[in-house]
Protein backbone atom coordinates (compact mmCIF):
# COMPACT_ATOMS: atom_id res chain seq x y z
CA UNK A 1 0.00 0.00 0.00
CA UNK A 2 1.45 3.00 -0.89
CA UNK A 3 1.53 6.74 0.88
CA UNK A 4 -1.43 7.83 -0.78
CA UNK A 5 -3.49 4.43 0.15
CA UNK A 6 -2.70 5.06 3.36
CA UNK A 7 -3.76 8.52 3.81
CA UNK A 8 -7.02 7.11 1.78
CA UNK A 9 -7.45 4.45 4.58
CA UNK A 10 -6.98 6.56 7.64
CA UNK A 11 -9.23 6.08 10.20
CA UNK A 12 -11.36 8.94 9.52
CA UNK A 13 -11.93 8.03 6.37
CA UNK A 14 -12.28 4.29 6.85
CA UNK A 15 -15.07 5.33 9.42
CA UNK A 16 -16.15 7.62 6.85
CA UNK A 17 -16.47 5.11 3.63
CA UNK A 18 -18.26 2.74 5.95
CA UNK A 19 -20.98 4.99 6.94
CA UNK A 20 -21.45 6.23 3.00
CA UNK A 21 -21.50 2.05 2.48
CA UNK A 22 -24.58 1.59 4.40
CA UNK A 23 -26.95 3.04 2.26
CA UNK A 24 -27.53 5.80 5.02
CA UNK A 25 -31.25 6.91 3.28
CA UNK A 26 -32.28 3.89 3.50
CA UNK A 27 -31.07 3.29 7.30
CA UNK A 28 -32.28 6.14 8.44
CA UNK A 29 -35.92 5.77 7.03
CA UNK A 30 -36.31 2.34 8.33
CA UNK A 31 -34.95 3.25 11.79
CA UNK A 32 -37.27 5.76 11.88
CA UNK A 33 -40.24 3.21 10.67
CA UNK A 34 -39.14 0.85 13.89
CA UNK A 35 -39.26 4.50 16.17
CA UNK A 36 -42.71 5.46 14.71
CA UNK A 37 -44.24 1.63 15.10
CA UNK A 38 -42.35 1.76 18.28
CA UNK A 39 -44.42 4.92 20.05
CA UNK A 40 -47.12 3.25 18.26
CA UNK A 41 -47.13 0.03 19.78
CA UNK A 42 -46.66 1.60 23.25
CA UNK A 43 -43.18 -0.03 23.94
CA UNK A 44 -41.52 1.27 27.53
CA UNK A 45 -39.05 4.04 27.34
CA UNK A 46 -36.34 1.73 27.63
CA UNK A 47 -37.06 -1.62 25.35
CA UNK A 48 -38.04 1.71 22.52
CA UNK A 49 -34.43 2.61 22.60
CA UNK A 50 -33.08 -0.77 22.16
CA UNK A 51 -35.39 -1.58 19.37
CA UNK A 52 -34.49 1.55 17.38
CA UNK A 53 -30.61 0.64 17.99
CA UNK A 54 -31.13 -3.17 17.47
CA UNK A 55 -33.02 -1.94 14.26
CA UNK A 56 -29.87 0.87 13.59
CA UNK A 57 -27.42 -1.57 13.34
CA UNK A 58 -29.64 -4.31 11.30
CA UNK A 59 -29.32 -1.63 8.38
CA UNK A 60 -25.61 -0.67 8.63
CA UNK A 61 -24.84 -4.46 8.94
CA UNK A 62 -27.60 -5.08 5.36
CA UNK A 63 -26.31 -1.63 3.69
CA UNK A 64 -22.68 -2.57 4.45
CA UNK A 65 -22.63 -5.91 3.52
CA UNK A 66 -24.19 -5.17 0.15
CA UNK A 67 -21.46 -2.94 -0.97
CA UNK A 68 -18.91 -5.27 -0.02
CA UNK A 69 -20.60 -8.20 -2.26
CA UNK A 70 -20.86 -5.87 -4.93
CA UNK A 71 -17.53 -3.98 -4.49
CA UNK A 72 -16.39 -5.69 -8.00
CA UNK A 73 -20.01 -5.38 -10.05
CA UNK A 74 -19.34 -1.57 -8.56
CA UNK A 75 -15.92 -1.30 -10.27
CA UNK A 76 -16.84 -2.57 -12.80
CA UNK A 77 -18.70 -0.85 -14.37
CA UNK A 78 -17.19 2.62 -13.02
CA UNK A 79 -19.47 3.72 -10.01
CA UNK A 80 -17.75 6.21 -8.49
CA UNK A 81 -19.69 6.99 -5.75
CA UNK A 82 -19.19 4.42 -4.15
CA UNK A 83 -16.75 4.17 -1.57
CA UNK A 84 -15.80 0.69 -1.16
CA UNK A 85 -15.23 0.92 -5.06
CA UNK A 86 -13.01 3.98 -4.84
CA UNK A 87 -11.22 1.72 -2.10
CA UNK A 88 -11.55 4.68 0.75
CA UNK A 89 -11.97 1.31 2.71
CA UNK A 90 -10.42 -2.30 2.64
CA UNK A 91 -13.44 -5.24 1.91
CA UNK A 92 -11.36 -6.65 5.15
CA UNK A 93 -13.00 -3.95 6.98
CA UNK A 94 -16.27 -3.63 5.60
CA UNK A 95 -16.26 -7.44 6.59
CA UNK A 96 -15.58 -6.74 9.88
CA UNK A 97 -18.31 -3.66 10.68
CA UNK A 98 -20.69 -5.62 8.70
CA UNK A 99 -20.54 -8.64 10.89
CA UNK A 100 -20.10 -6.32 14.49
CA UNK A 101 -23.36 -4.65 13.21
CA UNK A 102 -25.22 -7.89 12.50
CA UNK A 103 -24.19 -9.24 16.08
CA UNK A 104 -24.82 -5.86 17.66
CA UNK A 105 -28.70 -5.96 16.26
CA UNK A 106 -29.08 -9.34 17.43
CA UNK A 107 -27.89 -8.66 20.66
CA UNK A 108 -29.82 -5.51 21.07
CA UNK A 109 -32.95 -7.44 20.21
CA UNK A 110 -32.39 -10.55 21.98
CA UNK A 111 -32.14 -8.15 25.48
CA UNK A 112 -36.05 -6.95 24.42
CA UNK A 113 -37.64 -10.71 23.71
CA UNK A 114 -37.11 -13.81 22.33
CA UNK A 115 -39.85 -12.72 20.09
CA UNK A 116 -38.25 -9.63 19.08
CA UNK A 117 -35.19 -11.83 18.01
CA UNK A 118 -36.21 -14.26 16.29
CA UNK A 119 -38.94 -11.56 14.28
CA UNK A 120 -35.53 -9.43 13.70
CA UNK A 121 -33.46 -12.06 12.77
CA UNK A 122 -36.20 -13.07 9.71
CA UNK A 123 -35.87 -9.86 8.59
CA UNK A 124 -32.05 -9.91 8.55
CA UNK A 125 -31.47 -13.05 7.26
CA UNK A 126 -33.87 -12.19 4.37
CA UNK A 127 -31.79 -8.99 3.64
CA UNK A 128 -28.74 -10.69 3.96
CA UNK A 129 -29.63 -13.70 1.38
CA UNK A 130 -30.80 -11.02 -1.07
CA UNK A 131 -27.59 -9.06 -0.83
CA UNK A 132 -25.65 -12.91 -0.96
CA UNK A 133 -27.33 -13.61 -4.32
CA UNK A 134 -31.07 -13.68 -4.04
CA UNK A 135 -31.01 -10.27 -6.25
CA UNK A 136 -29.62 -11.77 -9.27
CA UNK A 137 -32.61 -14.61 -9.63
CA UNK A 138 -36.44 -14.45 -10.31
CA UNK A 139 -37.52 -15.02 -6.51
CA UNK A 140 -35.70 -11.44 -5.69
CA UNK A 141 -38.37 -9.90 -4.52
CA UNK A 142 -39.64 -12.23 -1.73
CA UNK A 143 -36.91 -11.33 1.18
CA UNK A 144 -38.81 -8.02 0.92
CA UNK A 145 -41.85 -9.73 1.10
CA UNK A 146 -40.73 -11.84 3.75
CA UNK A 147 -38.68 -9.29 5.77
CA UNK A 148 -41.02 -6.12 5.56
CA UNK A 149 -44.00 -8.63 6.30
CA UNK A 150 -42.12 -9.42 9.33
CA UNK A 151 -40.76 -6.09 10.01
CA UNK A 152 -44.07 -4.57 11.99
CA UNK A 153 -43.85 -6.96 14.17
CA UNK A 154 -40.68 -5.81 15.80
CA UNK A 155 -42.66 -3.78 17.75
CA UNK A 156 -45.40 -5.33 19.35
CA UNK A 157 -43.07 -7.90 20.14
CA UNK A 158 -41.33 -5.32 21.93
CA UNK A 159 -44.34 -3.98 24.12
CA UNK A 160 -45.74 -5.56 27.21
CA UNK A 161 -47.27 -8.66 26.57
CA UNK A 162 -44.82 -9.27 23.57
CA UNK A 163 -47.45 -10.03 20.76
CA UNK A 164 -46.97 -10.21 16.56
CA UNK A 165 -48.65 -7.70 14.26
CA UNK A 166 -52.37 -7.84 12.94
CA UNK A 167 -52.59 -9.97 9.67
CA UNK A 168 -53.00 -6.35 7.75
CA UNK A 169 -49.85 -5.22 8.96
CA UNK A 170 -48.32 -7.83 7.52
CA UNK A 171 -50.16 -7.50 4.64
CA UNK A 172 -48.84 -4.07 4.26
CA UNK A 173 -45.78 -4.54 5.20
CA UNK A 174 -45.18 -6.90 2.48
CA UNK A 175 -47.11 -4.98 -0.11
CA UNK A 176 -44.71 -1.88 0.67
CA UNK A 177 -41.23 -4.16 0.94
CA UNK A 178 -42.47 -5.57 -2.84
CA UNK A 179 -42.87 -2.09 -3.59
CA UNK A 180 -39.08 -0.32 -2.54
CA UNK A 181 -37.55 -3.75 -4.01
CA UNK A 182 -39.12 -2.30 -7.44
CA UNK A 183 -38.42 1.15 -7.19
CA UNK A 184 -35.13 0.86 -5.86
CA UNK A 185 -33.52 -1.65 -8.34
CA UNK A 186 -35.00 1.00 -11.25
CA UNK A 187 -31.99 3.45 -11.68
CA UNK A 188 -29.50 0.71 -11.90
CA UNK A 189 -30.87 -1.79 -14.09
CA UNK A 190 -28.24 -0.76 -17.18
CA UNK A 191 -25.38 -1.66 -14.63
CA UNK A 192 -27.07 -4.57 -13.40
CA UNK A 193 -27.40 -5.80 -16.71
CA UNK A 194 -23.32 -5.47 -17.62
CA UNK A 195 -22.63 -6.98 -14.45
CA UNK A 196 -24.81 -10.89 -14.73
CA UNK A 197 -27.59 -9.65 -12.13
CA UNK A 198 -31.25 -10.36 -13.42
CA UNK A 199 -33.27 -10.35 -10.92
CA UNK A 200 -37.49 -9.90 -11.11
CA UNK A 201 -37.46 -6.25 -12.22
CA UNK A 202 -35.46 -6.79 -14.28
CA UNK A 203 -37.08 -9.70 -15.91
CA UNK A 204 -40.48 -7.65 -16.51
CA UNK A 205 -38.93 -4.31 -17.25
CA UNK A 206 -38.82 -0.66 -15.75
CA UNK A 207 -42.09 0.31 -16.83
CA UNK A 208 -44.02 -2.48 -15.61
CA UNK A 209 -42.33 -2.93 -12.16
CA UNK A 210 -42.65 0.79 -11.75
CA UNK A 211 -46.62 0.30 -12.04
CA UNK A 212 -46.47 -2.92 -9.99
CA UNK A 213 -44.73 -0.68 -7.07
CA UNK A 214 -47.60 1.83 -7.45
CA UNK A 215 -49.67 -1.35 -6.95
CA UNK A 216 -47.97 -2.06 -3.47
CA UNK A 217 -47.89 1.20 -2.26
CA UNK A 218 -51.65 1.54 -2.88
CA UNK A 219 -52.63 -1.74 -0.86
CA UNK A 220 -50.24 -1.05 1.72
CA UNK A 221 -52.97 2.43 2.39
CA UNK A 222 -55.49 0.66 1.85
CA UNK A 223 -54.29 -2.51 4.75
CA UNK A 224 -53.29 0.91 7.12
CA UNK A 225 -56.51 2.32 6.72
CA UNK A 226 -58.83 -0.10 6.97
CA UNK A 227 -57.00 -2.95 9.20
CA UNK A 228 -57.01 -1.27 12.50
CA UNK A 229 -60.77 -1.13 12.59
CA UNK A 230 -60.87 -4.70 11.60
CA UNK A 231 -62.42 -3.51 8.11
CA UNK A 232 -65.26 -1.23 9.20
CA UNK A 233 -65.60 1.94 7.29
CA UNK A 234 -67.58 3.53 9.57
CA UNK A 235 -65.22 3.73 11.77
CA UNK A 236 -62.41 5.67 10.06
CA UNK A 237 -61.96 8.44 12.02
CA UNK A 238 -61.38 12.38 9.73
CA UNK A 239 -57.83 11.48 10.77
CA UNK A 240 -56.87 8.29 9.75
CA UNK A 241 -58.66 9.18 6.66
CA UNK A 242 -56.98 12.44 5.99
CA UNK A 243 -53.92 10.41 6.21
CA UNK A 244 -54.87 8.52 3.37
CA UNK A 245 -55.62 11.37 1.38
CA UNK A 246 -51.77 12.24 1.65
CA UNK A 247 -50.71 8.84 1.01
CA UNK A 248 -52.94 8.35 -2.00
CA UNK A 249 -51.80 11.65 -3.31
CA UNK A 250 -48.18 10.37 -2.90
CA UNK A 251 -49.21 7.41 -4.57
CA UNK A 252 -50.51 9.72 -7.48
CA UNK A 253 -47.23 11.69 -7.42
CA UNK A 254 -45.61 8.04 -7.65
CA UNK A 255 -47.71 7.22 -10.54
CA UNK A 256 -47.15 10.86 -12.44
CA UNK A 257 -43.06 10.26 -12.21
CA UNK A 258 -43.16 6.37 -13.09
CA UNK A 259 -44.82 6.95 -16.52
CA UNK A 260 -42.54 10.15 -17.07
CA UNK A 261 -39.57 8.57 -15.82
CA UNK A 262 -39.57 5.28 -15.08
CA UNK A 263 -36.07 5.04 -13.46
CA UNK A 264 -36.09 8.29 -11.60
CA UNK A 265 -34.56 7.26 -8.18
CA UNK A 266 -37.36 9.53 -6.64
CA UNK A 267 -39.76 6.74 -6.81
CA UNK A 268 -37.99 5.05 -3.94
CA UNK A 269 -38.13 8.23 -1.74
CA UNK A 270 -41.44 8.61 -2.08
CA UNK A 271 -42.71 4.73 -1.65
CA UNK A 272 -40.04 5.53 1.69
CA UNK A 273 -42.20 8.84 2.32
CA UNK A 274 -45.30 6.87 2.19
CA UNK A 275 -44.35 4.05 4.39
CA UNK A 276 -43.45 6.31 6.70
CA UNK A 277 -46.83 8.48 6.78
CA UNK A 278 -48.39 5.46 7.46
CA UNK A 279 -46.60 4.39 10.18
CA UNK A 280 -46.96 8.05 11.68
CA UNK A 281 -51.07 7.62 10.87
CA UNK A 282 -50.60 5.13 13.59
CA UNK A 283 -48.99 7.23 16.07
CA UNK A 284 -51.68 10.05 15.19
CA UNK A 285 -55.12 7.69 15.17
CA UNK A 286 -54.27 5.25 18.13
CA UNK A 287 -54.29 2.51 15.80
CA UNK A 288 -52.69 -1.11 17.58
CA UNK A 289 -50.36 -3.23 15.59
CA UNK A 290 -50.61 -6.33 17.35
CA UNK A 291 -53.07 -9.26 16.75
Amino acid sequence: MDAADRRRRSPGRVLAALAGSSHPGPTVVVTLLALALGIAAGVSAVDLMLLVSAVLFGQLSVGISNDVLDVRRDRAVGRSDKPLARGDASPGQAWAAAVICLILALGLSAMIGIGMLAAHAVFLASAWAYNAGLKATPISIVPFIVGFGVFPSLAPLSAEPPAPAAPWAWIAGGALGAAIHLVNVLPDLDDDAQTGIRGFPHMIGARASALLAIGGLFVGDVAALIGPVGGDLSAVTPVAAGFLVAALALTVVTVIVAFARPRARVLFTLVMAAALLLAVQLIATGGSLAS
